[in-house]
């Protein structure tokens, strides 16, 4: 059969049939949720197309174009013919960008299952025609009303005669012909052009007013001369008391056919604010990664000991929020988006104590020993697949709740859609150019115009180019080569172009209209190779650690790049940091001194440590410092009576009793040696420290507890899990076996099969399982066996689900039958008492 004699599907199903296996995998790639969970058959997977969920999120997913085509379909006659469509989209003078985008909109609408049939018969989905097309309750974007038909539906037969006939029409003998009639002039331009140009001025400017729409306008009991002319005529329809609407027909006329006022065949282009050197943007993106880093681990050594308390109801308080905005010396919502980014990335999470506090997790830890650039490559593939979005943090929730950092009601499933496709559009410019903010956030309302959160997504995308040049995948807003590596995307080609400007504050042309699709998710396997790559390309642009410092005689040590691990804990401990930026100072004070010797270590250690890493002389001041701190700590002793101190000179005893500060203590003299204090040893250590002493921590036994930095570790903890936005695109090998299954279940509910004496030759419903006694069941399978012919069987599983399968039986005996279920694609052994009847396939 010729394809010319092919005949036309009269259904989405029998369109779907028609297709070959590339253009269902398709379908289902672009619509996953039609196989969640695989259907039966082709009909299950048309009906499942039509239900209004499933063509709800096809409608969010087109882009502007698509959906304006859906639309006009929406509005046309069903059945339409490509040519009308192709007049409603491009209008009466055939605008060739419209022609030209057309075939490729509708290719997509009908490889996503909205639209069917052939270019003469296009039919858009029930379910989408409901949604899309004009109603009083949901005005259509198109701006258009009703039909003639649709709003004279309620008007007298005798009204209608007066409006044909006033239109200078001939009267009919039912309303049906004159609806007809009238319908027809409101179609043809000739007439309609002679009609209007005996309208009056101000009719005129009625119609202009409501053509692009609202359509519906309101008139009093006694309207104007200028409005009785077009009631009369028809030109306008009353709908209810004093509500009028201008006919679609009327509308397309004066629009000149168009259904649409500015229909956008083209995506608008990114356009490029600044140019800069390639160079110029991995290097600044490379020193911002490099403060990435330093600001997660300042953050978790913040925390390392016990950070702040959980909320009742989960998260950080706003104090302790800006507390840690404080300390990384940010704004809070800065502080808050790496404060998520650590916890996306599993450095950080609830320790889960009675008295709950967030610390740094072990990962953490191993986290430390990895080189820096893959560091990095950790932080940015969290952010990059995080549904946990901190630009929320301060908002509220639907119900008016506070939304906190690393607190529930933060994640949004868009959230990695957007930032993947925000950098796509950024790889898509030329090497160096940074984009204009606002033709981005202009070409993702292009592509997603339907969605429901489209305010949502706006600022998704605004947080994700602050955020990427925060975490060093942008870097002076154009998109570096690690950010680039790291979506998988090939190398930018260096090939000078002609047009690229030679100034940075030029403007940069781009002519980027074809919509690049966007890139598809990576498995883990291309993953873990992008990230490789990001982190080779990285590399080389951070600096190599060092392994000594500057010494200075204002007791400060200068940092002039990055240290090495072990000189960069050690000196955290034994220095505050002062300042940070492209060289780091530390302080030494007496208590960070103190901090080093209650962490373990002597006098003599912090002496040889500085000697072996300083490039300058160590200066006397901190030589006196070390030692000063060193001969006066561990000479007071605190331990837990419910806390004591003691001391061998009991001058210094009396000298604390003295003091006014220790009041808030509650001190009292037991022996000449010791003072009780009604406090816990952590505080009565603090007040003595903050009195200027410098007292240690004792055990039950006598020894002084040595103070480790990393003390505190939540237990092992996973990373949040990402919130899938609906059913993930299914892999290859998925599609491959979903097709097998819908196509073999297909076969099994169509196949023609030829009536058994159980049936007296009545046809079997679709969906009806044969009926066949256990002797005629057996004996037509072992037919079967010696003919090699397949067989149409009913069966019925353990569970009691029934099915019907195609099987081609090779074996029977013992009960049992083996055959090759066409079904399943595989052969199996199906229990003879759970088939509930078989009949012979028909010959053709």
């Amino acid at each position: 059969m010729s394809p010319e004699d092919t005949p036309a599907p009269r259904s989405l199903a029998e369109a779907l049939r028609a297709r070959d296996d590339a253009s269902l995998a398709a379908l289902l790639r672009s619509r996953p949720d039609l196989i969640t969970p695989v259907p039966t058959d082709l009909t299950q997977l048309a009906t499942r197309a039509g239900t209004r969920a499933s063509v709800v999120r096809a409608l969010e997913r087109l882009d502007r174009f698509a959906l304006q085509t859906a639309q006009a379909l929406a509005v046309a006659a069903d059945p339409a013919s490509y040519e009308e469509l192709l007049g409603l989209m491009a209008g009466d003078e055939r605008d060739p960008a419209v022609a030209g985008a057309l075939p490729h909109a509708l290719g997509v609408l009908r490889e996503q299952a909205l639209v069917w049939g052939g270019d003469d018969r296009l039919r858009l989905v029930r379910t989408a025609r409901e949604l899309l097309a004009p109603s009083p309750q949901h005005p259509s974007p198109t701006g258009l009303g009703p039909t003639v038909q649709e709003a004279t539906a309620g008007m007298s037969p005798g009204r209608i005669q007066e409006i044909v006939t006033t239109a200078g029409l001939a009267s009919t003998h039912d309303s049906v012909s004159a609806v007809a009639a009238l319908t027809a002039l409101f179609g043809d331009r000739k007439r309609m052009a002679k009609l209007l140009a005996g309208a009056p001025e101000e009719s005129r400017q009625v119609l202009a007013r409501l053509v692009w729409g609202p359509p519906y306008g309101q008139v009093t009991a006694d309207p104007a001369a200028h409005l009785r002319w077009l009631l009369d005529r028809g030109l306008l329809l009353p709908t209810a008391p004093g509500t009028v609407v201008l006919p679609r027909e009327v509308a397309l006329h004066l629009r000149q056919g168009r259904a649409h006022r500015e229909p956008e065949p083209l995506p608008p282009a990114v356009e490029a604010a600044k140019v800069h050197r390639p160079q110029v943007v991995d290097a600044t993106a490379a020193g911002q990664a490099l403060t990435a880093l330093a600001t997660v681990e300042e953050l978790l050594k913040d925390w390392h000991e016990g950070g702040p308390a959980v909320l009742r109801a989960g998260g950080l308080s706003v104090r302790d929020l800006k507390r840690t905005a404080v300390a990384l010396d940010v704004p809070e919502p800065v502080a808050a988006f790496w404060v998520e980014l650590a916890y996306a990335a599993g450095l950080l999470a609830s320790d889960g104590e009675a008295d709950e506090r967030y610390a740094a997790t072990p990962a953490y830890d191993e986290w430390l020993t990895l080189p820096a650039q893959e560091r990095w490559v950790r932080l940015a593939e969290a952010w990059l697949a995080a549904t946990r979005t901190a630009g929320l943090v301060g908002g509220r929730d639907a119900k008016e709740r506070a939304l906190s950092a690393l607190g529930p009601g933060l994640d949004r499933s868009a959230a990695p859609e957007v930032r993947h496709r925000v950098l796509t559009l950024l790889a898509a410019l030329p090497e160096g150019a940074a984009p204009d903010p606002e033709s981005v956030l202009a070409r993702l309302q292009w592509e997603r115009p339907q969605r429901r959160e489209e305010d949502l997504r706006t600022r998704l995308a605004r947080w994700t180019l602050e955020e990427a040049e925060l975490l060093g995948v942008t870097g002076r807003g154009a998109l570096a080569a690690h950010g680039r590596a790291l979506l998988g995307l090939p190398a930018p080609d260096h090939t000078p172009r002609a047009e690229e400007p030679s100034g940075p504050g030029d403007k940069l042309p781009v002519h980027h209209h074809r919509r690049p699709a966007p890139a598809a998710p990576l498995s883990p396997a291309e993953q873990a190779a992008a990230s490789a790559a990001a982190a080779r390309l990285l590399a080389p642009l951070l600096p190599e650690p060092l392994d000594h410092v500057l010494l200075q005689a204002d007791l400060t040590a200068v940092a002039p790049g990055p240290l090495q691990r072990p000189l960069a804990d050690t000196l955290g401990v034994l220095a505050d940091i002062e300042s940070k930026g492209g060289a780091t100072v530390y302080r030494f004070t007496p208590a960070s001194v103190r901090r080093a010797l209650d962490a373990g270590r002597t006098a003599a250690d912090l002496h040889a440590f500085l000697a072996a890493h300083s490039r300058t002389p160590v200066p006397q001041p901190l030589a006196y410092l070390i030692d000063d701190v060193a001969r006066r700590h561990g000479h007071l002793r605190v331990g837990a009576a419910s806390a004591y101190v003691r001391c061998d000179d009991d001058a210094l005893l009396n000298e604390i009793l003295a003091d006014k500060r220790s009041a808030g203590l509650r001190l009292r003299r037991l022996a000449p040696t010791v003072l009780a204090a009604q406090t816990d040893p952590a505080t009565l250590l603090e007040g003595l420290r903050a009195m200027g002493f410098a007292p240690a921590a004792e055990s039950a036994e006598g020894d002084v507890l040595i103070a480790r930095p990393d003390a505190h570790r939540t237990p092992p903890r996973t990373p949040p899990e990402p919130v899938p936005d609906g059913p993930p695109v299914p892999d290859a090998a998925l599609l491959s076996a979903a097709i097998r299954a819908i196509r073999a279940g297909d076969l099994a509910s169509t196949t023609p099969r030829k009536p058994s004496d159980s049936t007296e030759g009545a046809p079997l419903a679709p969906g009806e399982l044969p009926r066949t006694s256990a002797a005629e069941t057996l004996a037509t399978m072992q037919a079967a066996v010696l003919t090699g012919e397949a067989v149409w069987i009913g069966f019925v599983n353990a569970e009691g689900a029934a099915s019907q399968r195609v099987i081609a039986p090779v074996r029977v005996e013992g009960g049992f039958v083996t055959a090759y279920d066409h079904t399943a694609d595989e052969v199996r052994t199906f229990p003879l008492h759970r088939i509930t009847g078989v009949a012979e396939l028909a010959d053709d």
